[in-house]
């Protein structure tokens, strides 16, 4: 059982619904993202996605580009990134961490290189946008072997047909794009939510979080009432690109966690 299948199984016995915080590694620097992921489970967090940064993040809208841009302009790597996730395990060995981003830098360093150097610093999953399940053995299939799980994301135009092909090689959860587009484009409504995560929940059987258009508590509990968890990224980048302070961003995060464990 991974991270994530335990801290799942946990929420599912508290009777409780996940809240999955995602951020850029290195933005705006090395230094303040590690302090903004180190402060992440105490304000509620349950799952963390953290950003690859990339020259090409084409499924990313103008606020995770962004974010995605000031992270290598500071020196950021995916070997950095790895540093990143290590030192946060010397002090939190049960939040799950989740590495969200594009294949190019992965296949770069080397799949066997990077899956032994993730699996060493403490990562649990990846979400790689751009590798379909045609491509399964590429990434997903070795990373399954390495024992991280391989989170697939599902959209509204995933149908019927194509759906038991996406989840086939999936674990951990199902990340499901509410709208159509690029991140941070428009806003997520339940009502068009729940159908669809009962549709993927039935061909999974694995939780089903949904992310893109989740921006406030109360969109966070609605989206919540409706999922098995909910995932919030652009909002949260949005306020470290401002340049907020790192305690008023975890403030802000507190109440988008509050929202999702109302549900």
């Amino acid at each position: 059982m991974t991270r994530i299948d335990a801290k799942f199984a946990a929420l599912k016995e508290e009777g409780k619904k996940a809240f999955v915080a995602y951020i850029m590694a290195g933005d705006p620097d090395y230094d303040t993202s590690l302090e903004v992921m180190r402060g992440l489970p105490g304000a509620g967090v349950d799952v963390i996605e953290l950003g690859l940064p990339f020259t090409d993040p084409m499924a990313d809208g103008p606020t995770i580009q962004l974010a995605g841009q000031r992270a290598l302009e500071a020196g950021m790597t995916l070997k950095r990134t790895l540093e990143m996730a290590r030192t946060f395990r010397q002090e939190d060995d049960t939040t799950p961490i989740v590495l969200m981003g594009y294949y190019n830098p992965i296949y770069s360093m080397g799949v066997d290189t990077f899956l032994a150097a993730a699996t060493d610093a403490g990562v649990d999953g990846l979400i790689i946008v751009d590798l379909p399940p045609e491509e399964d053995a590429e990434l997903c299939l070795p990373a399954n072997a390495a024992g991280l799980n391989f989170i697939r994301l599902a959209t509204p135009t995933t149908d019927d047909k194509r759906l038991p092909r996406v989840v086939q090689n999936t674990s951990g959860f199902v990340y499901y794009v509410s709208i159509t587009g690029i991140t941070g484009a428009a806003e997520a409504e339940a009502e068009d939510v729940a159908p669809e995560v009962a549709r993927i929940q039935k061909a999974s059987g694995l939780p089903v979080v949904v992310g893109f258009g989740v921006n406030t508590p109360d969109k966070s509990r609605a989206i919540a009432e409706v999922a098995d968890g909910v995932v919030v990224g652009s909002a949260i980048v949005s306020r470290i690109g401002k340049g907020e302070s790192v305690g008023d961003v975890l403030a802000f995060v507190r109440s988008l966690t509050d929202g999702a464990h109302a549900a």
